[in-house]
């Protein structure tokens, strides 16, 4: 039986989401979309074949029909969104980063597991097969003990307005730095011992650069490095006592380099529209692992797991305190 979507948002993201799970649609049925403006709402189900658009975000918590809810939203009405939805019964997959911070994450996990939901951060790389893959060579031995991670992640996107302002969430540790903070965990699979950071603000006192270094013993560590004003190479190095691998586009990574030096893809199809952002094709092993969790009566993933997300949280709170980045929800 497929699993019935609402969508909240008609943005690029939304879109990216909704065009992957028409690929789906023997499992994945989108019912209903919101947006804040009702032309948008109305262009959005008219272009996907949603039957109902709605011009808030209550009318789609109150339809019957929805089961699971993919919030695409800013970053500041995730907390508020995600906590309509669970309070009228939606199971919920919200985009990165979950919440503002840690407060607000422990705010939402409590609800889910008070009304026995499902509940996941749409933390989409875990959930590529090159993610898999490179678990699976640090389980088996294959790179021997992990040494030293270092992953970059850059965009010339300094300039969009989600990113420059901090009323919208905007700063670099809860866009790109999401993917290298969860890559390290991933990789590591423990809260760092300590953590050093430091960045770059701009006038509105957001992060536009960011470099930090998560020590885990005292014979492994990793480097992070984001920016929102200069192109970084969107890659990781993972060494380890026998070897490295490398891993590249870690957001939505279809290749990577093996400790044996050999280039491995995992190509993509296409779907009916384009996508707006690279290899996005593979939401659909997101979406996938959301309907399998519910299907079967679980109420959250073990790939991407909510005590993960919670470790994730608190490392990007720390970050942003070390650097000075505070948002209206951390007053």
């Amino acid at each position: 039986m497929a699993l019935n979507w609402g969508i909240i948002s008609a943005g690029k993201i939304s879109h990216d989401f909704v065009t992957a799970l028409g690929t789906l649609t023997d499992y994945h049925r989108v019912v209903a979309v919101a947006a804040r403006d009702l032309c948008r709402a109305k262009e959005f189900a008219k272009l996907h074949d949603i039957e109902k658009y709605y011009e808030t975000y209550e009318a789609l918590a109150n339809d019957p029909t929805v089961e699971v809810v993919y919030i695409g939203c800013l970053n500041p009405q995730h907390f508020p969104v995600a906590m309509m939805m669970l309070e009228n019964g939606k199971h919920v997959l919200c985009e990165k980063p979950l919440c503002i911070n840690e407060r607000e994450v422990r705010k939402l996990v409590a609800l889910a597991q008070e009304r026995k939901l499902f509940l996941m951060e749409a933390i989409k790389s875990r959930f590529y097969p090159s993610y898999q893959y490179l678990r699976q060579q640090i389980e088996s031995g294959s790179l021997g003990e992990i040494q030293q991670v270092n992953v970059t992640m850059g965009s010339l996107i300094a300039h969009v307005e989600r990113m420059a302002k901090n009323e919208l969430g905007g700063g670099v540790v809860l866009d790109l730095g999401v993917y290298t903070i969860q890559l390290c965990q991933w990789i590591f699979q423990k809260y760092p011992q300590s953590i050093q950071a430091e960045g770059t603000l701009n006038s509105d006192g957001v992060d536009l650069t960011m470099k930090a270094t998560l020590i885990y013993s005292d014979t492994a560590f990793a480097t992070i490095e984001t920016s929102a004003m200069e192109a970084l190479n969107n890659q990781a190095v993972i060494k380890g006592s026998k070897g490295q691998m490398i891993l590249y586009n870690i957001a939505s990574p279809i290749q990577l380099v093996d400790v044996d030096s050999e280039t491995k893809n995992w190509p993509l199809p296409q779907a009916k529209h384009q996508f707006n952002f690279r290899n996005n094709f593979g939401l659909t092993y997101e979406a996938e692992e959301v309907r399998r969790c519910i299907r079967s009566g679980r109420l959250q993933s073990t790939t991407m797991s909510l005590d993960e997300s919670l470790t994730i949280v608190r490392i990007q709170d720390e970050i942003r305190k070390q650097i000075g980045v505070m948002y209206k929800a951390d007053e």
